[in-house]
């Protein structure tokens, strides 16, 4: 029991030592650029939510160590809470959009990093896998609120779609049942990120952002869709009924 008090202390100095960096991160871009009060909010905010949801989940999971994949994907996280408090920023200024696309690329970068670490040290978990999820679902809601002020609000459907896809399932069970590994599934996501970063670069004439910023979506409705349809037909596929019991009812 005492054992495992000590693995429980360190896990929750990990995230405590993620949290400050957070802030420190906060307070270094606040003073680059004289971030208002809806950025320093959202982004501790930011701070304090993943600080709480992480150490409950390693608390309930019982990991014995943190492991360099998940600091990877802290790190990551980091970057992601300094874009969300860039954009809420947004709202009643206009930050460096070279802050912004520079700290959401190398949070880009990173995502291919913390899995490659997982399976090279024999590390990988399912809390790990769930956090690194959650963090590049985030980044892609974040970026979906920055595009949708310049193209509109339908790009929200980017950002929104994995949520309500997760909401749909606590109506429908059997949209939570295991799907079968997917190369095409996980390009589309990575791509969601790449595509708003470039939209939301406002490096093209509106009609390219526009353009890439609908690639996105009509990818994702693809994937999503593609998915949807799959859950759906296995679910209606009824058991066989095994040779013993049609024996027995034969009998019968």
């Amino acid at each position: 029991m005492a054992l495992n008090n000590t693995y429980d202390a360190r896990l929750q100095q990990e995230t405590a030592l993620g949290a400050g960096v957070q802030v420190l991160l906060l307070a270094l871009i606040g003073t680059a650029i004289g971030m208002g009060p809806a950025g320093w909010l959202t982004g501790l905010a930011f701070a304090i939510a993943t600080w709480a949801v992480l150490s409950r989940a390693l608390h309930r999971s019982r990991l014995r160590s943190f492991g360099a994949a998940n600091r990877v994907t802290l790190g990551r996280a980091t970057l992601v809470g300094g874009v969300t408090a860039l954009v809420a920023d947004s709202f009643q200024s206009s930050p460096p959009v070279s802050l912004l696309v520079g700290m959401t690329a190398v949070a880009l970068i990173l995502d291919g990093v913390d899995g490659k670490v997982a399976r090279r040290t024999g590390t990988s978990t399912p809390l790990g896998a769930r956090f690194d999820m959650e963090v590049d679902a985030f980044l892609i809601l974040v970026l979906s609120v920055y595009v949708s002020m310049q193209l509109g609000p339908w790009v929200l459907l980017i950002g929104g779609m994995r949520y309500v896809f997760v909401a749909a399932a606590r109506v429908w069970p059997w949209l939570t049942a295991a799907l079968p590994p997917s190369t095409a599934r996980k390009t589309v996501a990575a791509l969601q990120g790449v595509l708003l970063l470039v939209a939301g670069a406002d490096l093209l004439p509106y009609a390219g952002n526009f353009g890439v910023a609908a690639l996105a979506l009509g990818l994702l409705v693809w994937s999503f869709g593609r998915d949807v349809l799959w859950l759906y037909r296995t679910s209606r596929v009824e058991e066989p009924v095994a040779p013993r019991q049609v024996r027995e009812l034969v009998a019968g």
